[in-house]
C-alpha cells in the first residue's frame, strides 16, 4: 500500500505539473530517487505517464479553445494562446520536444491542440520530451548523489 501511495502521488504531481496549473514534479522524483527505497524505473514510469497525460489534457483544451476561452474558469487568455501559437507556428511540430520546459511547455501543448496537430504525432513527441526529462533528472541525481 505504501508503494502504491508513493507512485500515485508522484503520478498526480507529474500530471498537475503538465497541466496549466502551477506545479512541478522534478524535486519529488529526485527526492524519491535519493531515498533509494523504490525502483527508479517505476518512479520514472509513473512520473512520465502522469506528465504525458497532463499534456494530453492541454491538447484537448487547445482543441476546445474556441468554446472554452470565454469561460471564467479557463486559465488561458486569448493573448497567451496567441503567443504560444506564434511560437508553435514559428518552430513547427518539433517545438513539442520542448514541452518539458517550464513556462513554455504547457502553452506549446495547448497550441498543438489549437492548431490541429495530429494526436499520435503529438503523443510521440511529448512522450520523448517528458520521459527524456525524467531520465535526465534520474541521471543527474545519481551522478550528484
Amino acid at each position: 500500500m505504501d508503494a502504491f501511495l508513493i507512485y500515485a502521488g508522484l503520478f498526480a504531481s507529474a500530471f498537475l505539473a503538465a497541466t496549466i496549473l502551477p506545479a512541478q514534479s522534478e524535486l519529488g522524483l529526485g527526492a524519491l530517487l535519493v531515498q533509494g527505497e523504490h525502483i527508479p524505473f517505476w518512479l520514472i514510469f509513473f512520473a512520465s505517464i502522469g506528465n504525458i497525460l497532463g499534456a494530453v489534457v492541454n491538447w484537448v483544451l487547445g482543441r476546445k479553445f474556441q468554446q472554452l476561452k470565454s469561460k471564467k474558469w479557463f486559465p488561458v487568455t486569448t493573448g497567451q494562446m496567441a503567443r504560444a501559437s506564434r511560437w508553435f507556428q514559428r518552430f513547427g511540430v518539433w517545438s513539442l520536444l520542448l514541452s518539458w520546459m517550464p513556462i513554455i511547455g504547457d502553452p506549446l501543448t495547448l497550441a498543438a491542440g489549437l492548431l490541429g496537430v495530429r494526436f499520435w504525432r503529438f503523443l510521440i513527441l511529448v512522450t520523448l520530451a517528458k520521459t527524456g526529462r525524467y531520465i535526465a533528472v534520474a541521471i543527474l541525481v545519481f551522478h550528484v548523489w
